[in-house]
């Protein structure tokens, strides 16, 4: 049963430095497969209050979210090779990657419930730094390695809206 403990930790860290370094690092580079996380889903999601319609799509036509869950699909079949090691560990992860994918897709079509019961991902599109608050989920790793910073309710979060008019 540590599996479960051991999961979630895995995860979280699993999407904050998947998020830092290969949807922001990678995702910069227009050539880069992960570019739509940053050239299409940061300005969309930026010039719309945080909506994101893209999400409102087929998951069958190639576009952002298609590309979104084909890379969370890659982490549920990586992970298979360990079930018979550490089965709890492995469906921890595979029910944290799918808890991602929900809330996420939620929170760019509903950014009024992103910003009551996510407000570190609102403040990771909607602030003044978008290169922090690399946690979806839940912001662990963003206390944990100091990269959660607050701009939600703030002068700074205004200032930020009103530069990306």
């Amino acid at each position: 049963m540590m599996g479960i403990p051991l999961g979630l930790a895995y995860s979280n860290f699993g999407e904050w430095w998947l998020h830092r370094y290969v949807l922001h690092g990678l995702g910069k580079r227009h050539e880069s497969f992960w570019s739509f996380h940053w050239h299409e889903h940061h300005q969309r999601s930026r010039r719309n209050e945080m909506v994101d319609e893209q999400y409102r799509g087929p998951l069958w036509k190639w576009a952002p979210q298609s590309k979104e869950v084909l890379g969370l699909a890659a982490i549920v079949v990586g992970h298979m090779p360990l079930w018979k090691w550490a089965p709890w560990f492995v469906a921890t992860v595979w029910a944290s990657t799918v808890l991602y994918y929900v809330v996420h897709r939620r929170a760019h079509l509903d950014p009024e419930w992103a910003r009551k019961r996510l407000p570190w991902h609102y403040d990771h599109h909607m602030g003044k730094d978008q290169n922090a608050n690399w946690c979806v989920t839940f912001p662990l790793f963003d206390y944990v390695l100091g990269t959660r910073r607050k701009y939600l309710g703030t002068p700074a979060l205004a200032e930020a809206r009103v530069s990306a008019a």
